[in-house]
């Protein structure tokens, strides 16, 4: 039986060695800077629990200016985890779920 603490025998970190390099370690990396940023973790905080959100409603939400969301927002956009559409003036932002997928099945094979 496996334990809820311990990663499958796939994910284990010697099988992952035992590999090439195959680009997992690089996505790994750019997605882990992203989240390296608090103001990105609450972002994306925000994003999942509203499961959509527009640009405006985020700087309500955060003692900061409009660009600096904008910033950390296109960061977040350029390594995937999140997505934007162009809805007239305003840019509706949302959560990449098969990214957050691929971030959490990563990190769990640590």
């Amino acid at each position: 039986m496996e334990s809820p603490c311990c990663p499958p025998q796939e994910c284990t970190p010697g099988a992952l060695l035992a590999t090439p390099l195959d680009g997992a370690e690089d996505t790994l990396a750019a997605l882990a800077k992203a989240l390296g940023n608090p103001v990105r973790i609450r972002i994306l905080r925000l994003l999942v629990a509203r499961n959509a959100c527009i640009c405006g409603e985020i700087v309500e939400e955060m003692p900061l200016s409009q660009s600096t969301i904008s910033a950390h927002l296109k960061f977040l956009k350029d390594v995937g985890l999140v997505q934007g559409t162009i809805d007239g003036p305003r840019v509706c932002y949302c959560v990449n779920p098969a990214v957050l997928k691929q971030l959490k099945i990563l990190v769990a094979c640590l």
